[in-house]
């Protein structure tokens, strides 16, 4: 089957407009989308303490084949981030070293991937941020195709070509390109929320009052 990819022209944000994103949590963003663009638990960085904020290229690739995704390192442009569906398949990696060092060279972001990687520990060293399911030693095919650029549902969440990327500990979260302005005002505004409610915890008023949840009712 062929590598094929959708024509996209999307908007390039400038580094203050995605400066703004870095201080916004996919937590607290995803709780403005009503709980949803946020994916599956096991969608988590290689290293502790790893964070990713920037604009997706999305790539769709056969299970256990990585030709489309190293097709994709060579379009994206420097501070994308490669998001992957590699269908939840944990037991063959479509990421190691050497195409770590390949996005690298071309200085892409980063890396979401809800599929295995190898060569953890290189890549670790290396420094570049990876959020993905799993990790395993056996290595992928290639020559299978797969898709570039176009619309994916990556660990749960709808992604397309230029939304914004947010990734911590926690996990990832998929800021629709369209809505990303109205979203960073309520996502501030949300942490204005959270800090109001942790001073009043401090005071001693404790969240579940200032939520307004009832007594519970005394049974037995």
């Amino acid at each position: 089957m062929p590598i094929q990819r959708y024509e996209t022209d999307f908007t390039t944000l400038g580094d203050d407009d995605l400066a703004a994103w870095r201080d916004i949590p996919p937590a607290i963003v995803g709780d403005c989308m009503n709980r949803n663009q946020v994916m599956a638990a096991r969608i988590k960085p290689l290293a502790p303490g790893t964070t990713l904020v920037g604009q997706a290229r999305t790539v769709t690739c056969m299970v256990g084949d990585n030709a489309a995704i190293h097709v994709a390192i060579g379009l994206a442009k420097p501070g994308e981030i490669l998001v992957v569906d590699a269908r939840a398949h944990v037991d063959t990696a479509v990421w190691g070293g050497i195409m770590t060092r390949a996005a690298m060279q071309q200085g892409l972001a980063g890396l979401v991937l809800d599929g295995a990687v190898r060569d953890a520990a290189e890549i670790r060293d290396l420094g570049f941020p990876v959020f993905a399911a799993g990790i395993v030693p056996t290595g992928p095919s290639k020559g299978f195709g797969g898709i570039i650029d176009g619309p994916i549902a990556c660990a749960g969440a709808a992604v397309k070509s230029g939304d914004i990327i947010l990734g911590d500990d926690d996990g990832i979260a998929v800021v629709p390109l369209e809505r990303q302005a109205e979203l960073l005002d309520a996502s501030r505004e949300k942490i204005r929320q959270e800090q109001a409610t942790n001073a009043e915890t401090a005071k001693g008023v404790l969240p579940a009052v200032g939520m307004g949840l009832p007594e519970p009712e005394i049974i037995g």
